[in-house]
């Protein structure tokens, strides 16, 4: 049987200060795969450990596609595909596409929102390592987690637990997994 992958090493605090502070640590200490687990969001975290929300871009650029498939689709029909001359207007009347292209940038920006916050947060994902971590389920009730992963570049697990350990949690442990 194949021996499980060593994660990383997460350290559990009692309040959002700590966890911002060790987080702060950690970044100057150059550490650029580190992840903060929290029961309610703090703002300062995502400027510390720079992550960076893709999913306004993906929006507008779906709601963009919307809007062109909106514009697109009726253009064909009408000029290409069924020309049909109606009161003398011309063929490409887009001022009667407009409800079309709404509804289309609608759905597109809608969906592109929904699938795109789906798979930049990795759902579906029925297990995750740091579920083996000892209380992490208090993660969404009370207590806050600084993980840092073994994929940094830098990474050495004494010298982390060491870290760690110097930033006076609650408790520093390995995840295996």
């Amino acid at each position: 049987m194949k021996e499980p992958a060593y994660y990383g090493v997460v350290a559990e605090f009692a309040t959002k200060e700590e966890l911002v502070e060790a987080a702060r640590s950690a970044r100057e200490r150059g550490y650029s795969r580190v992840e903060a687990y929290t029961p309610f969001p703090v703002e300062e975290l995502d400027e510390i450990i720079g992550h960076r929300n893709w999913v306004p871009l993906i929006t507008l650029v779906c709601g963009a596609a919307g809007t062109f498939t909106g514009w697109l689709l009726p253009t064909y029909i009408a000029v290409w595909d069924y020309p049909i001359n109606v009161g003398g207007r011309p063929l490409n009347s887009w001022p009667s596409f407009v409800v079309i292209m709404f509804e289309l940038t609608v759905l597109f920006a809608a969906l592109g929102a929904f699938f795109g916050t789906l798979i930049l947060n990795g759902f579906p994902s029925p297990y995750h390592p740091l579920s083996n971590a000892l209380d992490f389920d208090r993660a969404s009730q009370d207590r806050f987690f600084l993980c840092i992963e073994s994929r940094n570049p830098e990474f050495d697990r004494d010298r982390a637990v060491r870290f760690l350990s110097s930033l006076n949690p609650e408790r520093v442990e390995d995840v295996v997994g």
